[in-house]
């Protein structure tokens, strides 16, 4: 990690080309965002040959335009992008293997339900006739909707009631391909009571427990303790029952799930392997199976090291060639004909269209170029030792230098306990400490063996730049499970970035803040973010890259900061249209969630004021 301490800019010695390896952004950016020569950010959907957008000067006209930030801002050409990435590499997998089934995606809405975001990508998906997958009555009613692509699957996951069951049931009457999941053994029979009841003959998935585990944060949605899933006994049960009711051509889907963001291709192959031969068993038991699901999990790059929870190990077109390659061997062992691929992919479709844009507000610094005034003889003794650590500290004796330091500063905040030190002497201790630090960090660069002294005073002494935004509201990710995204100033970016700096939130919480970010090198997490040096005269702008999967859709109202203002934007070659602007929650509709009325509240502060204006002049007695 560099630090640097001091504000000067180096335009010189610093360009567009440092930025670029320094924040990463050629390894999570997969083509879609760049820095131009201007030191700016650039968007650029399709690739460098086609249209794109600088972000920091979209963001001007958007603020002149009376949007406000902070400002979530989604690409949609970025959507139609992924859309077809997937299924094109799913076709050159068929394609180069011979396969003989289809390629059937279909997009969780789970993963961002915004209305504008899953029309788009009905309407990109349709001539690969993608499907969507819903998991709640709710989201049922969402998806039907929607869905009107000619043969697409619909998927019906999630916990289900005889009203969810017989809407899914009844849609296919309007020509829906809708296929229920047996996700809990009791649902088979309201399934098969709900087919009676209308005269119908119900398409069936079953989901299975699998045995493999995936692998990163999600390790927990497979496995014999997972939430959802039939064991393979409750799957024999499942078979004998649909044998028993005439039914056994209804199941037509076998389907599992081992996670979300599965950082290792390995795991996805032995998952598919084990999936491959439940499909190939049941289908010899004589069930009408046309469909395995491998469910979610294909991961994307936040990181961009290939070897932690946030990163991945494979592409898409690797994801598709094993899996299309595992299904068609075992399939020809077994003498059972290649299924149509079902894939829920939500995150690798969604995330890289949207873009969380907010301005710095201020900033706290703890470096300390000068020291206070010099330590006198009649100051204690602790502030002698202090000032004489800042003086005599050199390359040779930094780490003594650092040990002393460290216990000079819990002596000073010792005494000042005990009523030793004053609260003038304390503060001078704490300004001469923040000085040595400084001081030291600037040598310890220079001594080969110190790097632990600058990691951890850097740490310390790190800026805390104050942003507009609630990591609650529009990162819950970041706060939950520790999820790390790309986060970098979208302009200035042709300038050194000399500071290093967490980004607190507006909201009253000690955990609303930003402290884990990407280390290019070592491709772990570190505390602090590389930024340039603030001004309250000239706005400074920071992005939160790879937002568009389950944030918004997860975020919360913490101290009551609702959803932020929102654009879809389409690029063309002359420039870019505002296809939808989303206003952020007011204060009315934040208040209204948590049931309190305009007109009441209003009311009460009136009648609040008018007893004080019924008041004496003068003060009264309390009686």
């Amino acid at each position: 990690m560099t630090i640097n301490t001091t504000d000067t800019k180096d335009t010189k010695n610093w360009n567009s080309e440092k930025s670029t390896q320094l924040y990463g952004i050629q390894n999570w950016g997969t083509g879609y965002f760049r820095i131009n020569p201007e030191g700016n950010v650039m968007v650029t959907p399709t690739g460098t040959q086609g249209p794109s957008i600088d972000l920091y000067e979209l963001t001007q006209d958007l603020l002149d335009r009376g949007i406000r930030v902070p400002i979530m801002i989604r690409f949609q050409d970025i959507i139609k992008s992924r859309v077809e990435l997937l299924a094109n590499c799913f076709h050159k997998a068929i394609a180069d293997h011979g396969y003989k089934g289809e390629y059937c995606g279909v997009y969780p809405i789970k993963v961002n339900q915004q209305r504008h975001l899953v029309q788009d990508i009905v309407k990109f998906g349709r001539k690969n006739k993608l499907g969507l997958e819903c998991g709640s009555k709710p989201e049922l009613l969402v998806v039907l909707a929607l869905m009107n692509t000619e043969n697409a699957v619909i998927i019906c996951n999630g916990f289900k009631d005889v009203e969810y069951i017989e809407t899914a049931l009844l849609s296919q009457k309007i020509g829906r391909q809708t296929i229920i999941v047996i996700d809990r053994r009791e649902e088979l029979f309201l399934v098969i009571n709900a087919a009676k009841k209308f005269n119908m003959r119900p398409k069936i998935g079953f989901r299975v427990k699998l045995h493999t585990q995936g692998t990163g944060k999600w390790v927990d949605s497979s496995g014999a303790r997972s939430k959802f899933g039939l064991t393979a006994s409750e799957i024999m049960e499942g078979l004998e029952l649909l044998k028993k009711e005439d039914m056994l051509d209804c199941l037509e889907l076998l389907h599992y799930h081992i996670g979300s963001q599965i950082p290792r291709i390995q795991n996805i192959k032995s998952s598919l392997k084990e999936a491959a031969r439940f499909y190939t068993e049941l289908y010899k038991l004589g069930a009408g199976l046309k469909y395995i699901d491998v469910g979610g999990g294909l991961g994307i790059d936040y990181d961009g090291s290939g070897f932690t929870d946030s990163s991945i190990n494979y592409n898409e077109q690797e994801y598709a060639n094993d899996i299309v390659s595992v299904l068609q061997t075992i399939c020809e062992e077994r003498g059972v004909p290649n299924p149509n691929i079902v894939t829920e992919t939500g995150r690798a479709l969604t995330a890289h269209h949207s873009v969380l844009v907010f301005n710095v507000l201020g900033v706290n610094n703890l470096y300390r170029s000068e020291p206070p005034r010099p330590a006198l003889k009649a100051d204690p003794s602790v502030m002698q030792d202090m000032q004489y650590i800042f003086e005599k500290m050199n390359r040779d004796n930094i780490n003594e230098c650092f040990n002393d330091l460290t216990q000079a500063k819990q002596e000073a905040q010792q005494l000042f306990v005990y009523g030793v030190l004053t609260l003038e002497q304390r503060s001078w201790c704490e300004n001469m400490y923040f000085a040595t630090a400084t001081k030291m960090i600037t040598i310890a660069k220079s001594v080969p063996d110190a790097e632990d002294i600058v990691i951890t005073l850097s740490q310390e002494l790190c800026d805390t730049y104050f942003c507009n935004f609630s990591v609650f509201q529009s990162l819950p990710d970041s706060w939950a499970v520790g999820q790390v995204f790309p986060v970098m100033p979208i302009h200035r970016l042709n300038e050194e970035p000399s500071r290093e700096a967490t980004l607190a939130d507006l909201t009253c919480d000690s955990d609303g803040k930003l402290e884990k970010f990407i280390n290019v090198e070592t491709g772990k997490p570190q505390k602090t973010l590389a930024v340039h040096p603030f001004s309250e005269k000239n706005p400074y702008y920071i992005g939160v890259f790879l937002t568009g999967a389950y944030q918004e859709i997860l975020g919360d109202l913490h101290n009551l900061f609702g959803d932020t203002d929102a654009v879809h934007i389409s690029l063309t070659e002359g420039g870019y249209t505002v296809d939808h602007y989303v206003p952020g929650d007011t204060v009315t509709e934040v208040l209204s969630y948590v049931q309190f009325g305009r007109s009441e509240m209003v009311d009460s502060v009136r009648q609040a004021t008018e007893e004080g204006l019924s008041g004496y002049t003068y003060l009264e007695d309390p009686e």
